[in-house]
């Protein structure tokens, strides 16, 4: 009994550890990475250093847009089941479209 109530708080603290704080940590990063490109394409000011990036502008920005991407499609996949368990729903991943349907 004990064990199963370990493995359900295993369960529970990992799932608040991706959604908790892994969204908000890959949402930084998104920010960072437009932050970066956005300084790697202006010219420095007299006395300023150059953080030095070594990635390119377009790579920043892939990588920005992407982890915005995830984050938008993880917000909508949970608003998703919140509105389908409303509706007395479940969701489907069939095919990968995300589709409402009937509980068996």
């Amino acid at each position: 009994m004990f064990t199963l109530f370990l493995e359900a708080a295993g369960q529970v603290a990992l799932v608040a550890l991706l959604l908790g704080a892994g969204l908000p940590a890959l949402f930084a990063i998104g920010v960072r990475s437009f932050t970066l490109a956005g300084a790697a394409g202006r010219p420095a000011a007299e006395g300023e250093t150059t953080g030095g990036s070594r990635i390119s502008v377009p790579v920043l920005r892939v990588i920005g847009t992407l982890c915005y991407v995830l984050v938008v499609a993880a917000v909508v996949i949970g608003l998703s089941v919140i509105i389908a368990t409303g509706f007395g729903q479940e969701l489907s991943f069939d095919n990968f479209v995300l589709t409402f349907v009937p509980k068996d």
